[in-house]
């Protein structure tokens, strides 16, 4: 299967398409191996580990806090770990999320390896180097940018993936669709969710070519100063309900498009027919287009966001699908165009 690297900021990094964990770990020193994981993908793949130094950690989004951190580092110093050590995070986003965290802040940095485990992670959280964990209601207020030497994409884990994170992780395949491409759109109009969970194929050219937006995207602006920012599609809404309403993270992103493309009719910027596809779409996937929230409660969130400046919010929005843009709104103007979509 394909092999490509990347150069990023801090290191040149390998994407394996295809290539089984097994055969990843042949490529190392056992004995610098440590596996992060969860209790849900050590239940089901425990003799994969077998021989490795293994920490398993508490599974869901509530659990990607410090303190889960924390204890991955204090297994780290139980293991004896050091500068030579190889951190490899195998599970869904929350676990390559602190697994990269604690790459990137044990001993100011050790070696990491990731291998995505969901839809969700493969094309999206795993890759580009964002990693961090949640401050109560707030999602990702804490983390760092540390890019990991080596990028699995085991598809043979997605074979005991429930129909519920395929579902959930589809609502990042729609975003990168509807930002940077209008061809992917279309192919997921005309093929469904149950095609590509049947087909191996058809996942596998699914997550290189969602991998390949994601990854021209960062290495253009990898510390989100520019085009970087167009990613938080659907983001900036989405990660005000996501903990607030206890959402999976790829519904809560779903209402966040919807929102967005609302606030991109308002302005005059999206026709309400392209708007109508992008909510038949994610219909069409089984994600969520409606959500009753508490304006206030979620506009609280909202001005603790990464992306608000002094009295503005960077806000991505849609001139039509295939391009996002980003426009600096004023705070008062979005409280109320964000009211005007509940």
């Amino acid at each position: 299967m394909e092999q490509q690297s990347f150069i990023f900021s801090q290191r040149e990094v390998t994407y394996f398409f295809g290539r089984s964990f097994s055969h990843l770990i042949e490529g190392y020193d056992n004995s610098k191996i440590v596996i992060v994981t969860d209790e849900n993908v050590l239940k089901l793949y425990q003799p994969l580990f077998q021989g490795l130094k293994t920490i398993s950690i508490a599974a869901g989004e509530e659990h990607k806090t410090q303190h889960t951190v924390d204890g991955i580092i204090l297994s780290l110093l139980n293991f004896q770990a050091d500068k030579n050590t190889v951190l490899i995070a195998v599970g869904g986003g929350v676990v390559t999320d602190m697994g990269g965290y604690a790459a990137s802040i044990f001993k100011r940095g050790i070696r990491l390896v990731l291998v995505p485990t969901t839809i969700l992670a493969m094309v999206d959280a795993s890759v580009g180097g964002k990693n961090g964990v949640d401050v109560g209601n707030y999602k990702n207020m804490v983390g760092t940018i540390y890019q990991p030497e080596n990028l699995l994409f085991d598809f043979s884990f997605l074979k005991t993936l429930p129909e519920s994170e395929w579902i959930n992780g589809f609502a990042e395949v729609i975003k990168h669709a509807c930002i940077k491409d209008e061809g992917l759109f279309k192919h997921l109009e005309t093929t469904a969710l149950s095609d590509f969970m049947g087909n191996d194929d058809l996942i596998t050219d699914l997550v290189v070519t969602n991998v390949g937006i994601k990854t021209a995207i960062v290495q253009k602006d990898e510390f989100e100063t520019g085009d970087r920012k167009l990613l938080n599609f659907g983001h900036t809404l989405g990660h005000a309900v996501e903990n607030l309403y206890k959402l999976p993270h790829g519904h809560a992103v779903s209402i966040g498009m919807v929102a967005a493309c609302s606030i991109s009719e308002n302005l005059n910027l999206f026709h309400p027919e392209e708007m109508a596809r992008v909510i038949n779409l994610l219909t069409k996937y089984k994600l969520p287009v409606k959500l009753d929230f508490d304006s206030e409660k979620v506009w609280e969130i909202l001005l603790m966001d990464k992306k608000r400046s002094n009295d503005e919010m960077n806000f991505v929005l849609l001139d039509k699908i295939g391009a996002g843009v980003i426009k600096s709104i004023p705070l008062q103007q979005l409280k109320g165009l964000i009211q005007q979509t509940i």
